[in-house]
């Protein structure tokens, strides 16, 4: 299993919170069925860690990563979670380091051409770009895709479905990561039918 092959399973990256570990399990299947193969589970919340193992056994086919790793004890907690892949906002030596010592793909955060080919430099062809509409979106990532073809992004942050195929359109986008389908009303409500159904309209987004 590589980061391609992660990135590659569907066009969006949901990049999920969950607050109550109850929710996990549907929230998975839900996602999974609308066609939203990799799931990004962010370790903000308490129960984070844990609710990574309940989607993994509710959806054994999906590939379901951590988010927001960004030091030893979120890097530690991705592993013992059992994560298919990590994603951090950025990087540090440390997390570069740990990096190297895992099997489990990387996904590194980068804003700026000096970030990308330090990343790239350290072997990382693919790469987080975020936080995306704010570090200057599609016309940003268009422009470091002309000296740096050779890396790849999945930009996250601000981005919906009105602008997601504007990412996808550039040449160095292999997905975005996205949070519009996980409506929190819906998840509060218990809509898993609902939430199935924007995860659908992001699978199918070109």
């Amino acid at each position: 299993m590589s980061i391609e092959n992660i990135l590659t399973s569907a066009p969006v990256v949901p990049v999920v919170v969950i607050e109550n570990l109850e929710d996990a399990a549907p929230l998975a299947k839900a996602l999974y069925n609308g066609g939203l193969k990799a799931l990004e589970i962010t370790l903000r919340t308490p129960v984070a860690a844990e609710a990574v193992k309940l989607m993994k056994e509710a959806v054994p086919e999906a590939y379901v990563g951590t988010g927001t790793v960004i030091d030893r004890a979120t890097f530690e907690a991705s592993v013992a979670a059992g994560a298919d892949f990590m994603v951090s906002p950025g990087v540090n030596d440390e997390l570069l380091a740990l990096a190297k010592e895992t099997d489990i793909p990387f996904l590194p955060g980068a804003a700026t051409p000096s970030e990308v080919m330090n990343l790239a430099s350290h072997g990382f062809k693919f790469l987080k770009f975020f936080p995306a509409e704010a570090a200057g979106g599609a016309p940003m990532l268009k422009s470091i895709g002309g000296p740096l073809p050779q890396v790849k992004f999945c930009p996250t942050g601000g981005i919906s479905l009105a602008t997601a195929p504007k990412y996808l359109a550039l040449n160095n986008v292999v997905c975005v990561g996205g949070t519009w389908m996980l409506d929190k009303e819906l998840i509060a409500n218990k809509d898993w039918q609902a939430i199935e159904a924007l995860a659908k309209q992001a699978s199918e987004v070109k």
